[in-house]
């Protein structure tokens, strides 16, 4: 018998998890989730595997091989486009000739196979649905069945008003080859929405197997780490590597300083150093390779492979993935998420439920209450007395300049006109323009003064009637880097509270987003000769042609 593993899925609500990694490949107690599906499926004798790729599907085959290293034979099939649930597995109908197993890759269960196969055959059916009871079916397709185990109606994630049934559709399947042939090849097609309901249509036999193993669908930070938990409190049968000493698993080479302690059930990897005064209580879980540095304390955390954990940090529900450096006297509050190959400088504070994507440095000190996805770097604050500043092309890139310039937007009225300048350099250029598609996208309307020193862009926005200004140049101290000044309707900086405002809107990633023919416009103005006039209307110049000044210029 061969089993169909899905694994395409974007794991989009499990990000920045899966920023890097496809879902199936997200470890559970050292394993990835995928790993730990096929050897629940070696150990019910079925060792012919499919797997649907997708989303970073190379990942998963350079993983897996071709199974020979779990004593199995894996065959790939690769989605050139979404098609589905069931328009996966009908894009390997070619390797399906007999009766089969349809199971997720990103989901944990000890489901006793064999008696469900069994059920399948002996009741005669073509689809045979794994059905589990949970307290909140909210978030599952729910399935009805009649006395005799045939299913006779289903809905998709239901309201509570709609709730007829706690039989949650797991998405485990066993089918028959002949259903197949009812699904149009290369075309979307859902098990649950189209499939199952036209077979029930053509009176085909479809039954519901209700069980009582374990099964939690890994689709959300929660559920992630609950699948975790479970694990290490037995409630869950599966793989969990290393040696048993009381209630932790330790893995090879771990090393342990002086006074560490363990309290609660861990799971703590190959070549862990953890040192003096490390304390791990509650439930954790600390991959290969990682370092818990003196004093350091993880509780109820994840910490993925190759990161270090400064000392004493203190680690509280979080999850930190791989190749991660947290600074000493970090705290990482409830549910907050650092992910691939961040920096958090030291003594730092990454507020409860905040997530940092991948490749992000938080500047040592910072409180961060907001999730920190396009930025380079989180600082204390954005600006400093020369406005909002960066690296050029590292901090302030394309995407992030068009972000900000989408956030300063939202900060005015819809229709507002901004006089927008920069100085000589091709930087300086590049982030202006990344700034003005952001206003434009805001539906805000920029009056481009083009290359002008900023004094002569403030005038430009006094003058011309502008609601606000923004000046793009080289910083003076590091040619490396830019400066962006934000003006107001006077031609002067913003304030303070429009700074916190602007950071707010930035961060929280809350743009106004103009509908198409609501968006804004490109002027172009050269306010030069009005400057010019200006500054000799505001002088007496008859008297300083009288005084006969003599000027040096060097």
């Amino acid at each position: 018998m061969k089993a169909v593993v899905m694994a395409g899925g974007e794991g989009s609500r499990l990000r920045p998890l899966t920023s890097r990694h496809p879902k199936p490949l997200v470890p559970v107690v050292g394993t990835p989730v995928i790993e730990h599906i096929l050897r629940l499926l070696r150990e019910h004798d079925i060792k012919q595997v499919v797997i649907t790729l997708a989303y970073l599907g190379a990942d998963i085959r350079n993983h897996l091989g071709d199974g020979s290293e779990l004593d199995m034979e894996i065959e790939y099939v690769v989605e050139d486009r979404p098609l589905g649930t069931a328009g996966s597995v009908r894009n390997a109908a070619h390797l399906l000739d007999d009766t089969f197993l349809v199971i997720s890759g990103d989901a944990l269960t000890d489901l006793d196979v064999t008696s469900v196969v069994r059920e399948h055959r002996e009741r005669g059916a073509q689809a045979s649905i794994v059905l589990r009871s949970v307290p909140n079916p909210l978030e599952y397709g729910v399935v009805v069945t009649d006395g005799d185990g045939n299913v006779k109606r289903f809905l998709e994630k239901p309201s509570w008003g709609e709730v007829f049934s706690d039989q949650a559709n797991t998405g485990i399947y066993v089918v028959e080859p002949g259903v197949l042939e009812h699904i149009k090849p290369d075309t979307v097609s859902d098990w649950s929405q189209d499939v199952f309901p036209a077979m029930l249509r053509r009176r085909q036999p479809l039954i519901g197997v209700p069980v009582d193993a374990y099964w939690c669908d890994i689709g959300s930070i929660h559920s992630y780490m609950q699948a975790n938990w479970d694990a290490l409190d037995g409630r869950v049968r599966c793989h969990i590597p290393g040696r048993r000493e009381g209630e932790a698993w330790i893995g090879e080479g771990v090393e342990f300083g002086l006074n560490v302690q363990i309290e609660g059930p861990a799971f703590i990897g190959d070549e862990v150093k953890l040192k003096a005064g490390a304390f791990i209580n509650d439930r954790a879980v600390i991959d290969r390779f990682t370092i818990v540095d003196d004093y350091a304390k993880v509780s109820n955390s994840i910490v993925w492979p190759h990161s270090y954990v400064g000392e004493h940090c203190r680690l509280r529900q979080a999850i930190v993935c791989r190749n991660v450096t947290v600074k000493n006297s970090t705290l990482l509050e409830e549910n907050s998420v650092i992910g691939d190959d961040c920096l958090v400088g030291r003594g730092s504070r990454i507020r409860a439920g905040v997530k940092i994507w991948p490749n992000k440095e938080i500047e040592p000190g910072s409180t961060v209450n907001e999730s920190v996805v396009w930025a380079g770097e989180w600082r204390r604050g954005l600006f400093s007395s020369y406005g909002m500043g960066g690296l050029i092309n590292v901090e302030l890139t394309p995407e992030f300049c068009a972000r900000l310039g989408a956030a300063f937007g939202a900060t005015l009225p819809k229709g507002a006109r901004v006089a927008v300048g920069r100085d000589h350099a091709r930087s300086s250029r590049m982030i202006k323009r990344a700034i003005v598609s952001g206003i434009v996208s805001t539906g805000g309307v920029v009056r481009d003064v083009r290359e002008l020193p900023v004094p002569v862009t403030q005038f430009a926005t006094r003058d011309g009637r502008c609601d606000a200004g923004i000046q793009v140049i080289v910083s003076p101290l590091d040619q490396r880097s830019a400066d962006i000044r934000f003006l107001d309707s006077d031609g002067l900086q913003i304030d303070k509270r429009a700074e916190r405002k602007l950071e707010n809107l930035l961060f929280r990633e809350d743009f106004r987003r103009a509908a198409f023919y609501e968006m804004g416009d490109i002027e172009y103005h050269e306010p030069i000769r009005d400057y010019q006039q200006h500054l000799l209307a505001s002088v007496d110049a008859e008297r300083i042609r009288a005084a006969n000044f003599r000027l040096l210029v060097d």
